[in-house]
């Protein structure tokens, strides 16, 4: 599993523009099963993405297909991790370490 952050790179005027693509993209990505949970973050300065990949290598590709990356709207920090625990109901996101 992986915790992408997203980090705007521009004013929110220009985020709003492009904001209805990356929903679609987002909605995509929900429907392909590669994403888990998304966000803003507080302050509204970016976004957390939730996400399942075979690889870093294969997230990276999913990723460049989103608007915010095509339009130079966003920095991405990838980072993997292994969910060992759980809270109760979130059980299928556990992983074996």
């Amino acid at each position: 599993m992986f915790i992408v952050s997203l980090t705007y790179k521009c004013e929110l005027d220009q985020v709003e523009t492009h904001l209805p693509a990356h929903i679609e993209y987002l909605k995509k990505q929900y429907s392909l099963g590669n994403f888990i949970a998304s966000g803003r973050k507080v302050p509204r300065n970016g976004g957390v993405i939730l996400a399942r990949a075979n690889s870093k290598s294969e997230l990276n590709t999913i990723l460049e297909q989103d608007p915010f990356h095509k339009n130079d709207i966003a920095d991405y920090d990838v980072q993997e991790f292994i969910p060992t625990m759980v809270g109760e109901g979130l059980e299928a996101l556990r992983e074996d370490a």
